[in-house]
């Protein structure tokens, strides 16, 4: 798995920390911070740690990352990757990032960007030939700055 590399959310900046979503994140503010993101709906605890188990059982090919604020204890931005195994390119493997979302409070202190970094590097460290996402148009410069460039257009067909 990727280890954080010496940015904002390390030795820079000790108050940021870079690690895996554990089951005591549910109480420092983590379906909170997805709902900044996105719906999320309403969970009870029995339900956040059944979906936490099935997403831990499938080791590193589902991982979701999250950074604390260790000052205060709350998730301040979180982002998650999903290895899709293929049988293109000699069986190769492609990362899937999604829901990357830093909390208002910590924005503008490149937290959005770490997190990208840690799950590129966590595909390319997986053998993945290549990591994709998709975004809004809104979010086009910003995962620029990633090292993403646009390859196409996304679509897409919801389920009510």
């Amino acid at each position: 798995m990727a280890e954080p590399s010496n940015s904002d959310t390390s030795i820079s900046n000790p108050t940021f920390k870079i690690r895996k979503l554990e089951i005591s994140d549910k109480r420092k503010g983590y379906i909170e911070l997805l709902g900044q993101l996105t719906v999320t709906g309403s969970l009870t605890d029995e339900e956040f740690d059944q979906r936490f188990q099935e997403i831990s059982s499938y080791g590193d090919d589902h991982l979701i990352c999250v950074i604390e604020d260790t000052s205060s204890g709350k998730i301040a931005a979180t982002g998650s990757v999903m290895i899709e195994k293929k049988f293109l390119r000699s069986c190769g493997k492609v990362g899937h990032i999604e829901d990357v979302v830093v909390d208002s409070e910590f924005r503008g202190k490149h937290l959005g960007k770490r997190v990208v970094e840690f799950l590129t590097d966590h595909s390319r460290e997986m053998g993945c030939y290549k990591v994709i996402l998709d975004c809004s148009v809104e979010k086009k410069v910003f995962y620029e700055k990633c090292g993403m460039f646009n390859r196409g257009i996304q679509m897409s067909k919801y389920f009510d």
